[in-house]
């Protein structure tokens, strides 16, 4: 009994000491003049000043929320119904700055998928469309028009340029699957850093401490990446008439992962510039920011490229599959985009 009443003094003073010391730790550092606003909290008891012993007080007044000056830079920013009347749905259904209203996002995806279920169809699979749907307004909620429409463009651009000599690709055994349409697995291959990007340029000015200027480059970066991959992969497998394998350059068959050929590599510059470009006409980003979303671009896609031949298909490797090498592809290319316009154009 003794043991058990030593035991629990010692809990009361440890717990003492502990909200002691949260009470020292909250007086220093959430209640000093950085954070709270000498007015926000009216008669301030002497107790609270900052480097003051902590002492119990009692009758404090309740602090809204809003009452602090300093918001987290982590804070979730979308919003999902529209504000205000009829008249203010347009402005914000096409507002340039993204943060549209989930519920008009929706609404409107859903009019235009429906508008273009023909042509998608022969793009997408059944499954492909919803998830591209999906895609699509998110895009719209965190980037507006033109970051959905730079998707797009990238969809159809990357869909034309994988029909260019499919009959002869398909014979040869080295034409994409499904007569060229996408499923789910290639949506997110190509879009998720994309969308993560997007996201993350919803967020305001600054998120996590890169700003919302670098994360719009990097997501157009990311899709001029896949852009960039794809054309070089599907021009070289059209029209290359020799091809390297990027790690040692001996020669090998078209469309071996990891391949080259210099039809292939200008074909993927030209990829990257084109998606930029369409950026840039659009305002997404500025003249020095698609050189550096275009190089970028480019980088990342021979960087793809010895990824192929090095782990793609290895033992051990089995789970790195084309859709994984696509999703570390763009990745690598938003972060290309992300230094250079860091540490390059000083974003």
């Amino acid at each position: 009994m003794k043991m058990n009443n030593r035991l629990l003094r010692r809990i009361v003073l440890a717990i003492s000491y502990l909200s002691l010391s949260c009470s020292a730790f909250v007086n220093t550092a959430c209640f000093s003049d950085t954070c709270i606003p000498s007015t926000a909290i009216p008669h301030q008891p002497q107790s609270l000043k900052r480097n003051s012993s902590p002492v119990l007080v009692t009758n404090l007044p309740i602090v809204p929320a809003r009452a602090f000056q300093y918001q987290s830079s982590t804070q979730l920013n979308l919003s999902l119904l529209p504000s205000g009347g009829m008249s203010d749905v347009v402005p914000q259904l096409f507002s340039y700055t993204g943060d549209v209203p989930i519920v008009l996002s929706i609404g409107l995806n859903l009019a235009l998928f429906t508008a273009l279920k023909s042509k998608l169809n022969s793009m997408l699979t059944p499954s492909g469309y919803w998830h591209a749907f999906a895609l699509g307004c998110g895009l719209w909620t965190t980037l507006g028009w033109r970051g959905w429409t730079v998707c797009v463009a990238y969809l159809f651009l990357g869909q034309a340029v994988t029909k260019v000599k499919f009959a002869e690709k398909e014979k040869a055994g080295i034409a994409e699957s499904r007569g060229g349409r996408r499923g789910p697995e290639n949506v997110w291959g190509s879009a998720a850093t994309g969308l993560m990007c997007a996201f993350a340029a919803s967020q305001g000015k600054s998120f996590l401490g890169i700003g919302q200027d670098l994360y719009i480059l990097a997501y157009v970066a990311s899709l001029a990446t896949k852009l960039s991959d794809t054309f070089a992969s599907e021009i070289g497998k059209a029209f290359g008439k020799t091809t390297f394998l990027i790690t040692n350059l001996k020669r090998v068959p078209p469309g071996t992962e990891g391949a080259i050929s210099a039809e292939g590599t200008v074909a993927a510059l030209v990829g990257g510039a084109l998606l930029s470009s369409y950026a840039l006409a659009i305002g997404m980003i500025t003249s020095p920011q698609l050189m550096v979303a275009a190089v970028s671009a480019f980088l990342a896609t021979n960087a793809e490229s010895w990824i192929g031949a090095t782990l793609q298909e290895k033992e051990g490797f089995e789970w790195m599959s084309n859709e994984v090498v696509n999703f570390i592809n763009t990745l690598i290319g938003a972060s290309l985009a992300l230094a250079g316009g860091k540490f390059i154009l000083n974003m």
